[in-house]
């Protein structure tokens, strides 16, 4: 399960810029739902998002485990099991406990991290979108959108189910070229909570046990 964590949430599925000459398809009755989403979340002060992760191979989840994820603008904090992920605005720490190690590193502008909300924006140039019809999805009736990469990046295809009339995520399912899986499904969500000022601040003062790996 922690090797899994680490690849999916804290590694990096790397993805190249893709243009017009990949004849992306994107669905319009999908597009004006993920986009109306979208336009919900950012126009909060903040979000916050109590989920379960699950994982697994050949389409399988073996075990769940719960999580938090925090967003404010492009600043957010992830955590799950022993393992939490922080984005100041600047740099990605990420927090292992159990290893007692941080790694910081800036962000390259080619990656894509597993959260709750991060295929809203994502899919506007790395993925062919199709709308596949209602399901029920932990008793809401939500719309299932799948999207398939353009070009090679380790996902074979992202199951999003959005509840259309609330404009909010309900379940994200990554399925990897690997067969692994991965899935987070909400069960609470929160906006504009008053939040700690330090809520996305790495303070080094608290980890000066950890090896600190600066990239």
């Amino acid at each position: 399960m922690r090797n899994i964590i680490s690849k999916v949430i804290l590694g990096s599925f790397v993805v190249g810029a893709v243009g017009m000459a990949n004849a992306q398809k994107i669905d319009a009755k999908a597009k004006k739902i993920l986009d109306d989403i979208t336009a919900n979340y950012n126009s909060k002060k903040n979000s916050y998002f109590k989920f379960s992760f699950g994982s697994g191979m050949n389409g399988q989840v073996a075990k769940t485990e719960p999580g938090i994820y925090y967003v404010a603008g492009e600043k957010y904090k992830l955590k799950i099991m022993d393992t939490e992920q922080i984005f100041d605005g600047n740099k990605i720490y990420n927090i292992s406990t159990d290893d007692m190690e941080v790694t910081v590193a800036k962000p390259n502008g080619s990656s894509t991290m597993f959260s709750p909300i991060n295929y809203l924006t994502n899919y506007r140039n790395e993925y062919n979108v199709t709308y596949n019809g209602k399901k029920m999805v932990n008793g809401v009736n939500t719309d299932f959108i799948k999207l398939t990469p353009v070009k090679a990046n380790g996902i074979k295809y992202v199951y999003l189910f959005v509840d259309s009339a609330k404009k909010q995520m309900v379940k994200l399912e990554q399925h990897g070229s690997n067969k692994d899986v991965a899935v987070i499904a909400i069960k609470e969500y929160k906006e504009n909570q008053e939040l700690d000022p330090n809520m996305f601040v790495f303070d080094k003062n608290k980890f000066k046990n950890y090896v600190i790996t600066e990239l």
